[in-house]
Formats: C-alpha cells, sequence, structure tokens
C-alpha cells in the first residue's frame, strides 16, 4: 500500500481536530458524572466525591469572573488544524482601539458556532494580530460550567458565562482591551441553519444592547458567512408528529431538536461532521452607545434598531464576495 500523503495527513489532522472537541466535551461531561456516582455508590472513595464537589461550590462564581483562561491552551496547534479544517477566516474592516471595551455580537448562531469558536476562544486563526491589544471572551451557557473537569475545559479556552454578574464584571474589573464575544442568536437560531439561510433571531433579543448602555461601551456586529453552510438538515412536514414534538421541546426547554447531518470522516461519506466549507467572519464598525445606568425601554430599542441598520449595512456591503445573491436579505424574525 502507498504510503500516505502529507495532504492526505494534514485533512486526517484536521478532521481529528473537529472531532475531538465535540467528543472529548462530550467525554468529559458523562466522565465526570458517572465516576462521581459510581465512587459514592460502588467504592468506599465516596471523599473523592466529596471533594470534588466541594472545590465546585468554592469555584463556582470563577465563570462569572473571568474565568480561568490558559494561553498555552488557546494556542495548541491541534486548534490550527480546526481552524483549516473549513477553512476560518477572519475579516476587520475597522481598527479597534483597546483603550475600551467592546461587546462584539456574531451572527449566526448556526448548529455548533465552529466559526466564533475558532476565531475568539482560540489563538491559532491570527486574532491577535489583527485585533492587537484586544482581549477577546466568549460567552456561553452557564450549564457548561456545572460539570467538574469540562468546566475547566471550557474556562481555558477564555469562555466565561454569558449571565449579567459574568459582562458587568468584565466591563468593571478587568480594566480596557476586553472584547465580550457573544452570538445572541442563541440555540433558538439552530433551527434556520440550513445551506443559503439568512435568518436572524434578534426582533426580541435586547438585553444585550441594554447592557452595552448601561456601561456605555460600543457594540460591533460581525456576520459569519457561511456558518449555515456547514450542516444540512431534514425538514419534517409541518404540524406532523415530528414537528409538533420539536415545537413542544423548543416551547419546554427552548431548544429545537434538529435531525442534522453532514459529511463523514471520508470526503463524500455521510456523518456528522461538518461540510469542510469556508467561512469568513467580517467584523463591523464598532457603533458608539452613551453610558445610561437605567435605559427606558423606547431607549433600548432605538439603540437596538440602530444596531440592526449597522448590522444588515455590514452584510450588504460583504455578501455578494460570498456567493450571496445581491436580492437575498437578512431576515429578522
Amino acid at each position: 500500500m502507498p504510503l500516505p500523503s502529507k495532504k492526505d495527513l494534514k485533512i486526517a489532522l484536521e478532521v481529528f481536530a473537529l472531532f475531538q472537541w465535540i467528543l472529548s466535551a462530550f467525554i468529559m461531561g458523562v466522565t465526570a458524572g458517572f465516576v462521581s456516582l459510581y465512587l459514592v455508590l460502588f467504592t468506599p472513595y465516596w471523599p473523592v466525591t466529596v471533594l470534588i464537589l466541594t472545590w465546585l461550590a468554592f469555584d463556582w462564581k470563577t465563570p462569572q469572573q473571568g474565568g480561568r483562561r490558559l494561553a498555552c491552551i488557546r494556542r495548541w496547534c491541534i486548534w490550527k488544524h480546526y481552524c483549516d479544517y473549513f477553512p476560518l477566516k477572519l475579516l476587520k474592516t475597522h481598527d479597534i482601539s483597546p483603550n475600551h471595551n467592546y461587546i462584539l455580537v456574531c451572527h449566526p448562531h448556526g448548529l455548533f458556532s465552529h466559526s466564533c469558536f475558532g476565531h475568539f476562544a482560540t489563538d491559532t486563526s491570527g486574532f491577535s494580530k489583527i485585533f492587537p491589544g484586544i482581549t477577546p471572551y466568549v460567552l456561553t451557557l452557564g450549564v457548561l460550567f456545572w460539570v467538574p473537569l469540562l468546566r475547566d475545559y471550557v474556562m481555558s479556552s477564555g469562555a466565561c458565562s454569558v449571565s449579567q454578574a459574568s459582562m458587568d464584571f468584565l466591563l468593571t474589573h478587568k480594566g480596557t482591551g476586553n472584547m465580550l464575544v457573544v452570538v445572541v442568536g442563541g440555540l433558538a437560531e439552530c433551527r434556520y441553519s440550513l445551506p443559503g439561510s439568512t435568518t436572524l433571531v434578534l426582533k426580541n433579543r435586547t438585553g444585550f444592547v441594554r447592557m452595552a448602555l448601561r456601561h456605555g461601551v460600543p457594540l460591533i456586529p460581525a456576520y459569519a458567512f457561511g456558518e449555515t453552510d456547514l450542516y444540512d438538515q431534514y425538514i419534517f412536514t409541518p404540524g406532523g408528529l415530528v414537528n409538533r414534538f420539536q415545537k413542544w421541546m423548543q416551547r419546554m426547554i427552548h431548544i429545537y431538536p434538529c435531525a442534522f447531518y453532514g459529511r463523514g470522516f471520508t470526503k463524500n461519506s455521510w456523518g456528522l461532521l461538518p461540510y469542510a466549507r469556508p467561512v469568513t467572519t467580517v467584523v463591523g464598525k464598532p457603533l458608539p452607545l452613551p453610558k445610561i445606568e437605567n435605559p427606558s425601554q423606547e431607549t433600548v430599542a432605538r439603540y437596538h434598531a440602530l444596531y440592526i441598520d449597522a448590522l444588515c449595512k455590514l452584510y450588504d456591503q460583504h455578501k455578494t464576495k460570498y456567493g450571496i445573491s445581491e436580492t437575498q436579505e437578512l431576515v429578522i424574525t
């Protein structure tokens, strides 16, 4: 048999890099739970579980107080292979001064926010060179910080909780040059993650605007062209049994279960890996906001509308460069 070429090895490393991130997070979560339960029920080493839970209680607020990033983890060479798999690209349209703090709002969520993770939770896509002096903090669901081991792995990337207390801390206790990265569409946007889709869940998402007004920090729109093209979805018959179950789940736990699929470990196979399609995240111009400690609903709505206008302009200026028709507009729901 012929030896694999350098290209084959590189592709294998890229697939491994992508697979290990999703799999390792799952394994860490499951292992921590089962091992702790096993030690309590079937061995005399239950004090180990008590110590783990004690440390968890002691360290509970760390994800809301800047987290615990590790530069060595963020610079792992495996993340470079992760970014090269698609590949992921980051485009700056305006300089960003490290003398201020910012809230960068990333769209769309897609299914797994691969571009957001690759650019802002690792330091291998060129972020530190493109935005010198800026420290990104990816804000994510607090549930990821409930599980021992997994929480430390997630925090090592610089991720923090998306809670109000966490955002307040980062904007007031960490000096300047901090960029809070939020994906406001969240899991509700997964249902719209289809190739060619430009639908965003944003109409009633105003919390990030209120937070920016309270601290007087600029909002930065960012759009990841190609994020929704990474997976296909099977769309069930509207009103059918499965579709009703999906909507029921969304009402109950705010998660819309999707029947998604992509490629397998080989190029033309079927599986759950994303398609190897380029994703370019375009970071727009900061939108300055005044500092208003208790903004009214009318004020929030006014600046929310200004943000949507800035996002639409950013999208319209760049969409044709990435294969989107001139007539296709953003759909805000």
